[in-house]
């Protein structure tokens, strides 16, 4: 199951228990409605309660990836498991963004938040 919550810029995703193709079709739904009208987003990705994926899921995300390569500025992923902190690592092979995992959710959101304040 996910929550979303989508504001200017920033999409957020969190996933609880099992992250299935549905949850990920839906976050897909949200992703490319956002970049239509807004161009490129941040996206703040909650994995700190999931407890897996499908097999689908993982090549599903690795065909969005490829097909969203620029259209993310900054891509922070929350979670604690080694595993998932590698795998995030992997997908920045696939996308522009800049990509960095967290522990804690204040400083993954403030550097979200950075990325959107203008350059002086």
């Amino acid at each position: 199951m996910i929550t979303t919550d989508h504001q200017p810029n920033l999409v957020s995703v969190a996933v609880f228990g099992e992250f299935t193709l549905a949850d990920y079709k839906e976050f897909e739904e949200i992703v490319n409605y956002k970049v239509q009208f807004e161009g490129p987003v941040n996206l703040l990705f909650d994995l700190r309660e999931m407890a897996g994926f499908t097999l689908d899921v993982a090549w599903e995300e690795i065909k969005f990836s490829r097909r969203h390569a620029r259209d993310f500025r900054r891509i922070a992923v929350l979670t604690e498991d080694q595993w998932l902190t590698w795998s995030a690592w992997i997908s920045q092979l696939f996308v522009e963004a800049e990509v960095l995992v967290f522990a804690d959710e204040t400083e993954a959101r403030s550097w979200l938040e950075a990325a959107a304040e203008p350059a002086q």
